[in-house]
């Protein structure tokens, strides 16, 4: 076995195994019937033994329809570009939130829903309290079930914020003041007003709940979660780890808390959309992860610290809620705008984030400047393929050279014999005397495992990718290609086999037929292999790949096909430039006439 082969052969066997581990996915977990919770609870702030904790709505009727809990009570319709929902004046909860931009396939016009109100059997929503302290008591403050006033605004949209307020009987008047912008950040500016004759001591919050752990996707690749940024760190727990966090006794739920003391943000993470808290920059909090097994119910939460408020004054405090679709571009700017430190990092990285965030950077801006995201993916291989050229070149020459010297290397297996050490030091000498590097040609092939992880990661993970269109039948970069020879690429009146049945894993599109057929065709740049194992491992393996990779994303097949028609063109012109010139057309007609020569024995 000459050492090209080897090279070639332990390049892509390197390959094959680590795209295995790497895309290899957890296996789903059943999910538990929800509960019924009674109620959240968060510790106050004011960390006095007499105050108590703030009290989330109960969930008493989990089999309510969404019409139904949306049907209950009085409500303030939110009406921006990116957002259609409303706010329940009960508790003044954000609760009900569909991404007007954003649809459920590709099939029907269903908008994403991202937030639903207390009844349903996905509660998911967003509350914002007074915690009591001092000589108050919670009768005394807002919380989950207070029913707030309507004070000014009707609709809430950009420009025209509202305004809820709710007096207590007993000298403090509170206010929320609410606004949106044409994206996914309200801004939730609330104040209390002290007209009693002494001081009152009370800290403001704002939670994230959701009732029962969401239908996520499962891959060990991807976090779905608690996401949150505390002065630079950046910290991740799976819903699944959450109750392994440290029981609290007073909490009665395990719980995460982290002092934060400028700047930080905190809340859960989808795959593609994000509700999170974010106090304003240099505002100092408390911020928490919780799950309470008693009733399901997992829980972020900002706690500000405790204000105190003199007789005749005001104290008001300003908080962020983003509760959207994760956008590059929209959180970069929130990022740079509003000064959130790191926010861009609540998009998923990854490991390779070092690769990760320049490959995206450069896939948003041929985006902005082609408007097709396929074409934008094939301009983007060229460029690397361009940053990767010197390296390759070398590679490539060197494997020329290594073509040159073979007459010279089956001089010295006939003079070695069977000594292999002879023949293994003779051929180092022969390498160093010519300056070939006989490792080189697998390096082009190693390094493009990395940037491999690198692309999919991006076409996994972002949103861009979701749901956007190449050409024809290719409607989404992110999913696999749809098209199935089975049913002769849509000629014949069936729809190809669905998703994780066993004709699916045979049912090839069009992608990854051209995906092995461009490998193929890679390899008939050298002849085949004497070695009968060896051809025969060259020769399986563009149509092991081919079933490999025919299920994942059609940006990422794509991506491979261009690497593979880029590189076959470069190793082409190279081994030309070096006096080699490869016969692609006779080594096919070679590689039919010995399978033909088989047959016949």
């Amino acid at each position: 076995m000459d050492d090209q082969n080897k090279n070639l052969i332990l390049a892509t066997a390197l390959s094959f195994i680590v795209i295995l581990v790497w895309f290899l996915l957890f296996p789903p977990e059943e999910q538990t019937p929800t509960t019924d919770p009674e109620q959240v609870v968060a510790t106050a702030p004011d960390q006095q033994a007499t105050d108590t904790a703030p009290t989330p709505p109960s969930l008493a009727t989990p089999q309510e329809t969404r019409e139904t809990a949306l049907a209950e009570g009085a409500r303030l319709d939110i009406d921006s570009p990116s957002l259609a929902g409303s706010i329940s004046l009960t508790g003044g909860r954000i609760d009900d939130l569909a991404l007007k931009d954003y649809f459920v396939t590709l099939k029907d016009e269903e908008n994403v829903t991202l937030l639903s109100p207390v009844g349903t059997g996905n509660s998911y929503y967003a509350l914002y309290g007074w915690a009591p302290g001092g000589t108050l008591n919670y009768d005394q403050v807002p919380g989950s079930n207070t029913e707030w006033q309507v004070e000014s605004g009707e609709t809430l949209a950009p420009g025209s914020p509202v305004t809820l307020v709710w007096d207590n009987g007993a000298g403090l008047t509170f206010r929320r003041e609410i606004s949106v912008d044409d994206k996914f950040l309200f801004t939730v500016k609330q104040s209390v007003e002290n007209t009693t004759d002494s001081e009152q001591r009370l800290a403001p919050y704002g939670i994230v709940a959701r009732h029962g752990e969401p239908d996520t996707k499962k891959f060990f690749i991807l976090h779905e979660g608690v996401v949150r940024m505390s002065d630079g760190e950046l910290e991740e727990t799976k819903y699944a780890d959450m109750p392994d966090m440290d029981f609290s006794q007073a909490e009665n739920a395990n719980v995460e808390t982290i002092s934060v003391s400028e700047n930080g943000w905190v809340g859960f993470t989808d795959k593609y959309w994000m509700t999170s808290l974010l106090p304003a920059p240099g505002q100092g909090f408390t911020s928490v992860a919780k799950y309470s097994a008693s009733n399901d119910v997992y829980q972020t939460e900002t706690r500000l610290p405790t204000m105190s408020v003199a007789p005749g004054q005001t104290a008001e405090t300003t908080t962020y809620l983003f509760a959207g679709a994760k956008e590059w571009e929209t959180i970069r700017n929130y990022e740079k705008d509003k000064g959130f430190d790191r926010f861009l990092d609540s998009i998923d990285w990854g490991w390779f984030f070092f690769l990760t965030k320049p490959i995206f950077w450069v896939l948003h801006h041929l985006h902005a400047l082609i408007g097709n995201m396929g074409f934008s993916i094939i301009a983007l291989t060229i460029i690397i393929k361009a940053v990767l050229f010197p390296l390759a070149y070398k590679s490539y020459a060197s494997m020329a050279k290594m073509k040159e010297l073979q007459p010279e290397m089956e001089k010295l297996k006939e003079r070695a014999g069977d000594d292999r050490q002879k023949l293994q030091q003779e051929m180092m000498a022969l390498y160093k005397k010519e300056k070939v590097n006989p490792a080189s040609g697998c390096l082009p092939l190693l390094l493009q495992i990395p940037i491999f992880f690198s692309l999919y990661k991006v076409i996994f993970v972002t949103i861009e990718l979701r749901h956007a269109p190449f050409i024809g039948w290719i409607r989404d970069l992110s999913a696999p290609d749809p098209s199935s020879i089975l049913n002769l690429f849509g000629l014949l009146p069936f729809a190809p086999p669905e998703a994780g049945s066993l004709l699916a894993i045979i049912s090839l599109g069009v992608l990854p037929i051209l995906l092995g057929i461009s490998m193929w065709l890679q390899q008939k740049l050298n002849p085949a292999p004497t070695d009968q194992t060896q051809a025969m491992i060259f020769a399986w393996m563009p149509w092991i790949f081919m079933f490999m990779l025919g299920s994942f994303a059609s940006g990422l097949v794509l991506y491979w096909i261009t690497n593979n028609t880029i590189t076959f063109i470069q190793q082409y012109a190279i081994m030309r430039s070096h006096g080699y010139k490869p016969d692609v057309f006779g080594n096919i007609k070679s590689s039919f006439n010995k399978k033909k020569k088989t047959e016949a024995k």
